[in-house]
C-alpha cells in the first residue's frame, strides 16, 4: 500500500530536484581505452558516433551505468545498465513535471471540496 506524500516531503523531492545538474539528460554511449565500454547519462545527446576518449567531455556526464575494461568495474546488479540509464535520463525532467502534475491535482481536488462545501452551506 502507498503512503500519502505530504507537502513537506513534495518539497523535499523538489528541492532534490533543483539541486541536481540541469537536464534535459541523454544517455550516450561511448568508448575508450580505459573504459572499453561506457554508458553514461550526460547533458548532451548521443549522436550515435560511439565516440572514443577524448573525443568526448567528461565534464558533460552526470552519471555511468556501466563502465568496463577488460571486466565491468560498474555494472549494476542485473545488467539492465541501458534501462537504467535511460531512466536517470527521463527522470530529471520527470520528476519535475510529476511534482507539477501534483500539485495541480491537489489544488483541483481542494477546489473541488471547497465547491462542494460552498454548495452545502446554501442548501
Amino acid at each position: 500500500m502507498s503512503v500519502p506524500i505530504g507537502d513537506s516531503e513534495l518539497q523535499e523531492i523538489e528541492t532534490r530536484a533543483q539541486a541536481a545538474t540541469p537536464g534535459p539528460w541523454y544517455v550516450r554511449f561511448l568508448d575508450d581505452d580505459a573504459a572499453a565500454n561506457l554508458v553514461a547519462i550526460s547533458t548532451v545527446p548521443d549522436v550515435g558516433e560511439g565516440k572514443r576518449w577524448p573525443a568526448w567531455n567528461g565534464s558533460e556526464m552526470v552519471a555511468a551505468t556501466l563502465v568496463q575494461f577488460p571486466r565491468p568495474y560498474v555494472a549494476g546488479p542485473d545488467d539492465r545498465w541501458d534501462e537504467n540509464a535511460t531512466f536517470i535520463a527521463h527522470a530529471r525532467s520527470d520528476v519535475p513535471r510529476l511534482l507539477a502534475e501534483i500539485r495541480r491535482l491537489r489544488t483541483l481536488l481542494e477546489n473541488t471540496h471547497r465547491d462542494d462545501a460552498d454548495d452545502d452551506r446554501s442548501k
